[in-house]
């Protein structure tokens, strides 16, 4: 074996340091790169040279040569940044994009569909959840009821609205007083023609609020009269404005405990360019005719306050735009509307692969598919061995700073090492030089 080739197999491990370094380098320098995994060198020797007429034959190496760079594919540990659109994931998966990224369109055939464990999304101009370069994150969007639709595609998330809810139900709970007098109710002039009133908001199928007065009239022992009407008829449909109108009426009962025994009731709402009639239920309570107890809504007896109302909701609302939004570990964007109502607006996707080390890196945080990573298999989060979503945190780098300094140590006498190999085959030729003279 000549010496010249000394030479060549010092060179091999020279390289392969420097490769070596390169990718530890690179390691530290993404440190603090969000989702970045680390990599590692892998190396092997070189082809083999037989050693002829030595005794037992043998062979000798000829250096080494770089045989792959492996992703360490691990969890990364998870910092919480309380934004709402950061989101980390916990498992196997990466987040999908879609865009174009530095003037291509990424992934195989430019499908423009790239993978992630960068988590660092916010919402754009558009309303579309986006990551700092403005690729789209995908998912599945929602319908108006929250149920969650079957095409993969771009998240438009900020431009949602919450539709108006048209009241159907108002709930009352009140104290009414049993010695009150017995006066004769006057609809033009309610408030001083009634015993005592309760006041409620109401919507319709617009979002168009109406003011609504119920107020209560005692006709004898134990029995009541009560009318709700809206203050200005203006807003119904044949109303007068100015003046208010009666849309609901009824009796209510009690017994000598003081208990609601019947509660009846007829409704005639008509709001001006909306659903009319306007279906209505007064709830007053569980009355005794109904198998109730009679208890648990309006009573007739004597406290601090003759007459008091103590609980008044119903269940309509006007229309709300966006608020802000919340993701669960599911992926499911949930978002808050100004209405005070909540709704399931998309659900982040999630993409495992059988090789997800060997997909590759374009730059950017950015990784795309390749022949040896195999195809995506893309569904909602927390299924199908898919990662779960932490929001309002964002997955570290999995760099171990430690170790990669030790292996700096070691590659750095490794170059060393080959470098002696070198310079001692270099004096070696020299000597040979010098045997002519």
């Amino acid at each position: 074996m000549s010496l010249l080739t000394s030479l060549t197999t010092g060179t091999s491990g020279l390289n392969a340091n420097s490769q070596d370094l390169n990718v530890i380098g690179d390691n530290i320098a993404n440190a603090n790169t969000i989702g970045f995994k680390a990599s590692r060198a892998a190396f092997q020797d070189a082809l083999l040279q037989q050693v002829i007429g030595a005794p037992g034959g043998g062979q000798i190496g000829l250096g080494t040569n770089l045989q792959a760079i492996q992703r360490i594919i691990s969890q990364g540990a998870l910092a919480n940044t309380g934004v709402a659109t950061d989101l980390a994931l916990q498992g196997n998966g990466f987040f999908v994009l879609r865009g174009n990224f530095n003037g291509s369109g990424g992934g195989v055939g430019g499908s423009g569909q790239y993978f992630t464990r960068a988590g660092q999304f916010t919402i754009d101009n558009n309303g579309f959840l986006v990551n700092l370069d403005g690729l789209r994150l995908q998912g599945y969007t929602a319908d108006e009821t929250g149920r969650i639709q079957g095409a993969l595609g771009d998240l438009q998330v900020g431009a949602s609205n919450a539709l108006a809810v048209a009241t159907s139900e108002i709930n009352i709970r009140a104290k009414l007083d049993p010695l009150a007098s017995i006066v004769t109710f006057d609809p033009a002039d309610p408030t001083n023609t009634s015993n005592f009133n309760s006041s409620v908001t109401i919507y319709d199928s617009l979002g168009q609020s109406h003011d609504v007065t119920v107020y209560y009239n005692r006709t004898g022992t134990g029995a009541w009269e009560w009318r709700a009407m809206v203050e200005d008829g203006a807003s119904l449909s044949g109303g007068t404005a100015g003046a208010p109108a009666e849309i609901a009426s009824g009796t209510m009962t009690f017994d000598n405990q003081g208990r609601l025994d019947t509660a009846t009731q007829t409704s005639n709402f008509n709001p001006l360019n909306a659903v009319n009639p306007q279906p209505l239920t007064f709830n007053f309570g569980d009355d005794i005719a109904s198998g109730g107890t009679g208890v648990e809504g309006i009573v007739q007896n004597i406290g601090g306050n003759r007459n008091e109302t103590t609980f008044v909701n119903q269940d309509g609302n006007a229309a709300g735009t966006l608020a802000s939004i919340q993701i669960n570990n599911k992926g499911e964007v949930v978002g808050a509307f100004t209405n005070g109502r909540t709704r399931v607006l998309a659900q982040v996707a999630v993409a495992d692969f059988e090789a997800i080390d060997k997909l590759n890196r374009v730059g950017g945080n950015l990784l795309v598919e390749s022949r040896e990573s195999g195809q995506p298999t893309i569904g909602a989060p927390a299924e199908g061995g898919r990662a779960t979503i932490t929001a309002g945190a964002l997955e570290q780098s999995n760099v171990d700073l430690a170790n990669e300094f030790v292996k700096m140590i070691a590659a750095q006498r490794g170059f060393q090492a080959n470098s002696k190999t070198i310079t001692t085959a270099d004096q070696l030729l020299g000597e040979l030089m010098q045997l002519k003279r």
